[in-house]
């Protein structure tokens, strides 16, 4: 059983993580080019922040979206398996 409740429902913390997840993405590759850029680092921190708390989150209030997260679910059993695959969720492709 979960026991932590999320601050917003699964699809809106599902639409943050993607939102951060992608400005992680984009700051890496401006960093790729950017290397020595100290505001791109101290965003990149700050996103790459964000996206792990969200993550976290999800995982313990719905089981985790990545395997880097399997052990957020406050369970002693193994949860990854016991999700539906994203295929397998409402709006997948089926």
């Amino acid at each position: 059983m979960m026991h932590h409740s999320p601050s917003c429902s699964r699809a809106q913390l599902l639409q943050q993580i993607n939102e951060v997840s992608f400005a992680v993405d984009d700051l890496l590759l401006y960093l790729d080019t950017h290397p020595c850029c100290e505001k791109g680092m101290a965003l990149y921190r700050e996103y790459a922040e964000k996206r792990k708390k969200l993550m976290k989150e999800y995982a313990e209030c719905y089981g985790p979206l990545t395997i880097d997260n399997a052990l957020e679910t406050n369970a002693d059993t193994w949860k990854w398996m016991e999700q539906p695959f994203p295929w397998e969720r409402e709006g997948g492709c089926r």
